[in-house]
């Protein structure tokens, strides 16, 4: 993490001069004029829509950990409890627990008095759809795209070799193979059944049941806090990797709108949309890395990774 981008001056200027200068010294506004005209974006956003804005943006493999905390609680350093508060989150997923902490210390930050948005540029897949859900509303356009919640387990081969894959697949594989046992099907299948490990059996039952709960915790705290919404179908909907086939599946606005979230759809095109995309274009180019990540608000401007 650099020190220049992690000082946290105010990017506005002096008004009491008849020709404003802005705060910092000559060189160091220089040496960081990119991240300043970003939080002038930001703050240009948070006038046009009356609400704070805070972001959230990753590189392709940076993943949602416990490590988001402290830059995440600085971003929510100066705002208010009970403030209006949208996060612009681009993340292809992570750490559930991670996801759950962030999902908690958001709707800490807003309690019943205020609301919390997420604006979805381009990817808030798996874990990230989970912090989606305890929106309020998603703000979501033609780029935009959810993703399944099913959870994935890593195994390793007797090789060595790492993979992950689908916990409801392993499962859905077992079953089938008792089944084809029990109907009577060539007694040399059930060789194969001691390949399954009884641990990672369990732990793929606990891990889907986690996630749907999260699910539905979320929604419950978010978009359905003061409806009737059925939100143990749509946590349902959304871990149903029969429906989707692929964990990186597009859930593209209107399917999200079709499970029963609550979507606030923009025109491309749109004023507000296409100053959320030109901010979040600037800040992907930023990042040095595939695993890097930007914390970024009109107060606070981390890279981290």
């Amino acid at each position: 993490m650099s020190a220049g981008n992690a000082n946290k001056e105010d990017p506005g200027q002096e008004a009491s001069s008849p020709l404003p200068q802005p705060r910092q010294t000559p060189l160091f506004r220089a040496t960081q004029a990119d991240r300043y005209r970003r939080q002038e974006q930001i703050k240009a956003i948070e006038a046009a829509t009356g609400r704070r804005l805070v972001c959230y943006v990753s590189g392709p493999a940076g993943q949602v950990e416990r490590d988001d905390v402290m830059p995440l609680s600085d971003l929510l350093y100066n705002v208010d409890k009970g403030a209006k508060l949208d996060l612009m989150l681009h993340t292809l997923g992570g750490d559930p627990d991670a996801a759950e902490k962030i999902t908690g210390m958001l709707l800490k930050k807003v309690g019943t008095d205020g609301e919390l948005r997420i604006i979805v540029p381009d990817c808030a897949k798996s874990a990230g759809t989970l912090i989606a859900l305890a929106a309020r509303t998603i703000v979501m356009s033609d780029t935009s795209e959810l993703g399944p919640i099913d959870p994935q387990v890593v195994t390793t081969t007797a090789e060595g070799q790492r993979s992950s894959r689908p916990a409801q697949s392993y499962l859905d594989a077992y079953d089938e193979l008792v089944g084809r046992i029990k109907n009577g099907e060539p007694a040399a299948l059930a060789h194969l059944l001691g390949k399954y490990d009884p641990a990672l059996l369990d732990m793929c039952r606990k891990a889907l049941t986690r996630s749907r709960k999260f699910a539905e915790n979320s929604l419950k705290m978010g978009m359905f806090r003061d409806s009737s919404g059925n939100y143990t179908a749509v946590a349902a909907d959304l871990a149903d990797n029969a429906r989707w086939l692929s964990h990186g599946a597009v859930i593209s606005s209107d399917d999200a709108t079709n499970i029963g979230l609550r979507v606030d759809y923009r025109e491309p095109n749109s004023d507000e949309w296409q100053a959320y995309w030109r901010l979040y274009c600037e800040q992907r180019l930023v990042l040095r890395s595939n695993t890097e990540k930007l914390f970024e608000s009109n107060y606070a401007s981390l890279p981290i990774g």
